[in-house]
């Protein structure tokens, strides 16, 4: 947990609570709000993962306003993209996809701008060892830097706008994990 910030920890754990509304999808109730870094966000969207024919996750983005495109996400922070779990995954299904979509969706000098940052992000993430069904994985950008959390408890804090940015495009990107997923995320 070395330089996570004592805000941002709080911030996290606030986010968990439901507010008064939320929609369920696939089979997960998503909030309507989310609190990151003491800031409400809203719902931009949320949908389903699906590789093969299974389900992984729902994935859901938290925005201070609303937003239809990458441009205007990358915009706006804090921000969060949310992760809840629909199956069993190793630290290496989980990481893997995560690599794939950075060197799917950003040019070989962003990546090398960011190698540290995603060397930290594969650490990170492996250290969660096998991740269950139902668990929520959070990466929030706020402050300058993307805080990873697991089930309401921050797990790293890894400086720098373009590494969130990077990020960010996995699930918003040209080539996103998804298309249909996007669409979701982004309110379509």
């Amino acid at each position: 947990m070395r330089g996570i910030g004592i805000g941002w920890v709080a911030a996290a754990s606030l986010a968990w609570s439901a507010g008064a509304g939320a929609m369920e999808v696939g089979g997960v109730t998503i909030p309507d709000k989310a609190v990151v870094a003491g800031t409400d966000l809203v719902l931009n969207g949320a949908g389903v993962r699906t590789r093969v024919v299974f389900k992984v996750y729902v994935g859901a983005l938290y925005l201070p306003a609303k937003a239809r495109t990458l441009p205007e996400v990358l915009a706006k922070a804090p921000r969060r993209i949310q992760m809840t779990l629909l199956r069993n995954l190793t630290p290496d299904q989980l990481v893997d996809a995560l690599v794939d979509g950075l060197k799917a969706n950003n040019s070989d000098a962003e990546l090398a701008a960011v190698k540290a940052q995603q060397e930290q992000m594969v650490a990170t993430m492996k250290g969660f060892g096998d991740v269950k069904e139902k668990d929520v994985v959070a990466i929030d950008f706020a402050n300058g830097a993307t805080h990873i959390g697991l089930n309401g408890q921050a797990k790293a804090s890894i400086p720098g706008e373009a590494f969130n940015a990077a990020l960010t495009k996995v699930w918003l990107g040209e080539k996103p994990a998804q298309d249909d997923l996007k669409k979701a995320m982004l309110g379509g």
